[in-house]
């Protein structure tokens, strides 16, 4: 399924984040249901929500939930994911074009051919996706990694498989130098990451010159060879509350991510990593997720009310809940 955001947005009528948040604790009773948010989504929706996290901790979460109904805050591909890990459950998400780049970049048709092309050639490999993948491409994997589990999942791959890993090269690129395992390597990347720019993270770090560094490891290598750490959304929370004394951190990843940042450490400074410059010569923290800002309290508050959008089952989920399983419940 390809997901493109609208060129227009409905105008939204302005409605008190309070009263909709009250309302909302009252539909989650009516309807049993629980909120997981993931930690790139606005600040309001993760400090309503029952579980937060990064994609391996909320997968986990949606399998543990006792409630019948899920609301994910997040995007289109962990939707499905929670949907395949608890099929007897309703999976409701607040807009359903929230989609991915890393997962348009690599649709299941293109996949599938490369495979066949490469077993023409003599390879003999596994494939191992991240999980920012729809659930047809994960119907065609090995294997499912996530920022946090990723290589624990490489080391289970046989030593004499080679490895395709997709979609973002970046991750791979990252994970390849780490474990010491060849990767060939899908041409995909995330938007949000690739906006980085270092000249404007040498410049932050010169302004700054007592700061660390955090980035993702969906970074480009150019962005990744001046971090002070590495890792992924859950490894930089716990990170930074491991240091005790007050540091400056420039944060290389969503810009929401600062939010989990200062709940968990607030003796931290955190100051975003900005992007691209734009073309007026002004840089600004622009590395927002335009499909994770397409959830909204408005748009949590309808779904549970409405009981849409829902993610339904699909032919192809059963395959796709073998590799799911196995990669990051086992």
């Amino acid at each position: 399924m390809s997901l493109s955001l609208p060129t227009t947005s409905p105008s939204i009528s302005w409605e008190d984040p309070l009263d909709l948040m009250d309302e909302i604790d009252r539909l989650k009773k009516e309807r049993d249901a629980v909120i997981l948010a993931h930690f790139y989504v606005d600040g309001e929706i993760q400090d309503i929500a029952d579980h937060t996290g990064d994609s391996l901790k909320l997968a986990r979460d949606a399998v543990r939930a006792s409630a019948s109904t899920i609301v994910f805050a997040g995007v289109h591909f962990m939707g499905e994911s929670a949907k395949i890990l608890s099929p007897q459950k309703t999976i409701l998400i607040p807009d359903l074009q929230a989609g991915c780049s890393l997962a348009d970049s690599c649709p299941a048709p293109s996949l599938a051919a490369y495979q066949a092309q490469l077993r023409s050639q003599g390879h003999d490999f596994q494939t191992v996706a991240y999980i920012n993948t729809t659930a047809a491409t994960k119907s065609l994997c090995d294997w499912i990694v996530t920022s946090g589990n990723a290589r624990e999942i490489i080391d289970r791959v046989p030593p004499d498989k080679e490895i395709l890993f997709v979609p973002d090269q970046h991750l791979g690129r990252y994970l390849s130098e780490v474990t010491g395992r060849k990767m060939i390597l899908w041409p995909g990347a995330c938007q949000v990451h690739e906006i980085f720019s270092v000249q404007d993270l040498l410049r932050a770090k010169k302004n700054n010159p007592h700061s660390l560094v955090i980035a993702h490891p969906e970074c480009p290598h150019a962005i990744l060879e001046h971090a002070d750490f590495i890792g992924g959304t859950e490894k930089m929370r716990q990170y930074v509350a491991s240091l005790a004394e007050p540091k400056l951190f420039l944060v290389a990843t969503e810009a929401t991510m600062i939010h989990p940042l200062q709940k968990l450490a607030p003796q931290h400074t955190y100051i975003p990593v900005p992007g691209i410059m734009a073309s007026d010569g002004k840089t600004c923290a622009c590395n927002r997720c335009p499909h994770m800002a397409r959830n909204t309290l408005q748009k949590v508050r309808d779904c549970l009310r409405d009981g849409r959008p829902e993610i339904t089952w699909q032919p192809y989920f059963e395959k796709a809940r073998e590799v799911l399983e196995r990669s990051l419940l086992k």
